[in-house]
């Protein structure tokens, strides 16, 4: 089993006890206030605010919050700065790791994230130093029970996605990114519930890791998830589902 898709299955599951914290919420919120600020406050002419939307209401988000978010991104509101940023290095066995960040203080989180990686037997790296190891795709995450293969590929493949691909217990359509609305539109309307749907970073080659090297890359990744400030994690780890550790 593909690590990268492993590690996909491991951020669903942890996903409750995230949204326990409190962190789902400020990762989205930090979402829709950069997706505003980028884009404008109108979901209908701006597509990643809309999908964020979309994200912050299956998460039981309340419409004020959303709301707010919004006028704070378009400035009707006053708030705080965030800032999109992207840090690079290598976590245990040469893994190559990139990590998606919103923040108001670059100073500060750079060297939180720089220590969260040396913590972990990793190290953060330039900017570019592996970054051209991964194409950026859009990813829809579906249960199994919830459509068949056949199903899925009548469906997607027809309004753009480019694959759709096994990942364990989930199957993943793969989209370019700018299809990415267009398709879980499509699939929601046809019935089917999304469990995620994201612009990823997906590797184009993966590092088989085992064992303590195995446990150090887990433990990094999920380090990184939950510091406040960062949005997304991404490897290019390879690990046999029987050498993952019994708590991931």
């Amino acid at each position: 089993m593909s690590g990268h898709s492993k590690w996909s299955t491991i951020k669903h599951k942890k996903g409750a006890a995230d949204a326990k914290r409190g962190r789902i919420f400020t990762k989205l919120i930090k979402e829709i206030t950069i997706a505003a600020r980028a884009g404008g406050g109108s979901p209908e002419f701006n597509p990643r605010l809309r999908s964020a939307i979309i994200d912050a209401k299956a998460s039981n988000m309340p419409a004020n919050n959303i709301e707010r978010a919004i006028k704070k991104g378009t400035g009707e509101l006053e708030g705080v700065s965030y800032e999109e940023l992207t840090f690079e290095g290598y976590g245990a066995g040469g893994v190559a790791v990139m990590v998606d960040v919103i923040t108001d203080n670059r100073n500060r989180t750079s060297s939180e994230i720089r220590k969260i990686f040396s913590k972990h037997a990793g190290n953060m790296g330039e900017v570019g130093c592996v970054g051209w190891m991964f194409q950026t795709k859009g990813s829809i995450l579906i249960e199994k029970p919830a459509a068949t293969e056949e199903r899925l590929m009548e469906l997607a493949l027809e309004i753009g996605a480019d694959d759709i691909r096994d990942d364990g217990d989930m199957w993943n359509v793969v989209t370019p990114p700018s299809a990415l609305l267009a398709v879980r539109e499509a699939l929601e309307k046809a019935g089917i519930a999304i469990q995620s749907a994201k612009v990823e970073r997906v590797p184009q080659n993966t590092v088989a890791v085992a064992g303590k090297e195995a446990d150090q890359v887990l433990r990094l990744a999920e380090a990184l998830e939950d510091h406040d400030d960062v949005q997304n994690v991404y490897a290019n780890f390879d690990i046999d589902e029987s050498s993952l550790p019994a708590e991931a």
